[in-house]
């Protein structure tokens, strides 16, 4: 059977249509399922995640903007993940999971053999959470790791939890991307994730766009890359204080260190995983049950296909 990509946005998702998709999921025929904002019964979620439990070929999965609604669905993910082999993306942003909801993912994602890009911005996460999260991040290669991490728009996180992770991010041996926009992080713990990124050997893209930042960190990330060796090779610090001028010269930067190939060439065997990911969520103000907005429906099918990004209108 063609593999095929189904996505709905924002609309509620009948029985019918539940039991449909289920179907699709256990033979095998999706691999990117997107139900970002849609409602649907709690009976109807638990059935969607026994079709991901059964499915041996999705690779994405995305559950943005309130699917993910309550513990209980919490606990229903969780089961389907420790029971899937095949996700290798998943999107949680604008889930009101907050740290019980994440302790109950926790086991199943951190052993999930194939998971590298996981999105958990604006879930209301605290500083249990966060400390859940550093175990994503292994320091050696003796089990998989994150690639890819957004946890844009958890304000709840404490400074010393920020550090905390911040010496996790210098361990990690396999995050590449990381974004950490519209976090109230300050000067002091940019000026660690500064370190963080000189440590690393993996880290490549590093998004700080409203976070709080001067020129002072920005001063810091220029010494950074202007004297040390790093994969660095997109830093975003858009929505700052910080001068437009201090912003070029780190980008002119970062440019001639990808022209030199300074940054570390992807790991063997794995393709870049943008194309597995839609538009990623920004957290800005939203309806996601708006009538002024279409719902987005896309199903299509062929052999070896590049899963489609959504359409935000």
């Amino acid at each position: 059977m063609l593999a095929a990509s189904i996505q709905v946005s924002g609309e509620p998702l009948s029985a019918v249509e539940v039991q449909d998709i289920c179907d699709r999921l256990r033979e095998d025929g999706v691999r990117l399922l997107s139900v970002r904002g849609c409602r649907l019964s709690d009976r109807d979620f638990g059935w969607l995640c026994r079709g991901v439990a059964a499915s041996r070929c999705l690779a994405q999965l995305n559950l943005n903007l309130g699917v993910v609604s309550s513990i209980g669905r919490a606990r229903h993910l969780a089961d389907a993940l420790t029971a899937n082999r095949s996700l290798q993306t998943l999107f949680l942003h604008g889930s009101p999971l907050l740290d019980a909801g994440l302790e109950a993912l926790n086991p199943a994602l951190a052993a999930h053999p194939a998971l590298v890009c996981l999105d958990l911005g604006d879930c209301l996460l605290g500083d249990a959470a966060l400390a859940l999260i550093c175990g994503m991040l292994p320091p050696d290669g003796a089990k998989s790791g994150l690639r890819e991490l957004t946890l844009s728009a958890n304000p709840r996180i404490s400074t010393k939890a920020w550090a905390r992770f911040s010496v996790a991010v210098a361990h990690s041996s396999q995050l590449r991307v990381l974004n950490l926009d519209y976090n109230p992080l300050g000067d002091q713990i940019a000026a660690m994730l500064a370190v963080a990124v000189a440590s690393s050997r993996t880290l490549e893209v590093l998004d700080l766009e409203g976070t709080g930042l001067t020129n002072q960190s920005a001063q810091v990330f220029l010494d950074m890359v202007e004297n040390y060796p790093t994969c660095l090779r997109v830093l975003v610090l858009a929505e700052n204080e910080v001068s437009p001028e201090l912003q070029q010269q780190i980008s002119d930067l970062l440019s001639e260190g990808e022209e030199d190939g300074r940054e570390a060439p992807p790991p063997a065997g794995h393709a870049p995983s943008s194309a597995l990911q839609p538009i990623r969520e920004k957290p800005l103000p939203w309806l996601p049950y708006s009538n002024s907005s279409p719902p987005t429906v896309v199903l299509t099918s062929g052999v070896g296909e590049s899963l489609l990004a959504e359409t935000e209108i």
